[in-house]
């Protein structure tokens, strides 16, 4: 049988229940299939179900992008909406989340902003500052001064993920040129629905030894363990303990994109229909050293690449 002799909304229907990567591929078949996946009704399959729901709580005036490429609904075609969201992130929520689609999967991606996030002494000047950045999507990023004390704090509602999706978070920083208190002295971060045990790991925050892509800027023949001092500050005394962490390439930050870095905090898989909240933590209180010179711009959740 000739599938190109098949009327084009039959080839867009069996389209539409393909994937947007697969829609590509399949519109350089012929001019028919060509027709048939650039159709708004392929297309429309592959936008969310609330798309209209969640572009009505953004306005122009809160958008991440050059108003020339606003995704707005008014775009002449799905696919327009569609790509546009994938490149051009829009604010909602009055500008404490961010909105964008994974390009090959069309599944939803947020950033929480870090006013939204709950940060100990966030509003202590002198632990911590808040500043415009123009390499920000939001109007204002953490600067973090000077504490012993590091929390972070981020959450979302389940109900806002796309279903049976699995989803990693990522903090998003970078470091400014003094910063300090980081090196070889991981942070925890803890990835969970609230009111349930969350997955925990450490991670370090050292970008000059996590810069680039590739991990470590040191040869790796495998998992790694080096020996860190874990320090204690009890009323002036200093005790030093000696202790093995296990290394490993994705506990070090990575270049994004924007120029700005990210670390990977957990994974969680979305069902779909439950209810509650994801809630994603970056903690550092167990050894008592001071710790500064950090950028914060939010919490991403986004979509693992299968």
């Amino acid at each position: 049988m000739d599938l190109q002799a098949l009327p084009e909304g039959c080839i867009a229907t069996v389209v539409s229940l393909t994937t947007p990567r697969d829609a590509g591929t399949l519109s350089s078949v012929s001019r028919s299939f060509r027709s048939a996946a650039e159709s708004d009704t392929v297309w429309d399959r592959f936008l969310p179900p609330d798309i209209h729901t969640i572009l009505s709580s953004s306005s122009p005036s809160m958008s991440v992008h050059p108003p020339h490429v606003s995704p707005s609904s008014a775009s002449k075609t799905k696919k327009e909406l569609y790509l546009a969201l994938c490149d051009n992130p829009v604010l909602i929520e009055q500008g404490k989340l961010s909105f964008s689609l994974d390009r090959w999967s069309g599944k939803k991606c947020y950033m929480i902003a870090a006013r939204a996030l709950s940060i100990v002494w966030g509003d202590t000047p002198q632990y911590w500052e808040w500043i415009s950045l123009p390499d920000s999507r939001f109007e204002e990023v953490a600067k973090l001064m000077c504490v012993c004390w590091l929390e972070i704090r981020g959450k979302i509602e389940t109900r806002m993920l796309s279903p049976a999706t699995l989803y990693k978070a990522y903090l998003v920083f970078k470091p400014t040129t003094g910063a300090y208190g980081f090196d070889q002295q991981p942070v925890e971060v803890t990835v969970g629905l609230i009111g349930e045990e969350p997955t925990k790991n450490e991670v370090f925050l050292n970008a000059q030894r996590g810069l680039g892509s590739q991990g470590p800027s040191f040869p790796l023949a495998g998992p790694l363990r080096i020996s860190v001092f874990n320090r204690r500050y009890i009323v002036g005394v200093q005790d030093f303990q000696l202790r093995e962490i296990k290394v490993n390439e994705a506990q070090y930050p990575k270049e994004r994109n924007d120029g700005w870095l990210e670390i990977e905090m957990g994974v969680f898989f979305c069902e779909g229909g439950e209810g509650g909240e994801l809630e994603m933590a970056c903690l550092e209180v167990r050894r008592i050293n001071w710790k500064g010179g950090l950028l914060f711009q939010g919490i991403e959740i986004r979509p693992k690449r299968m």
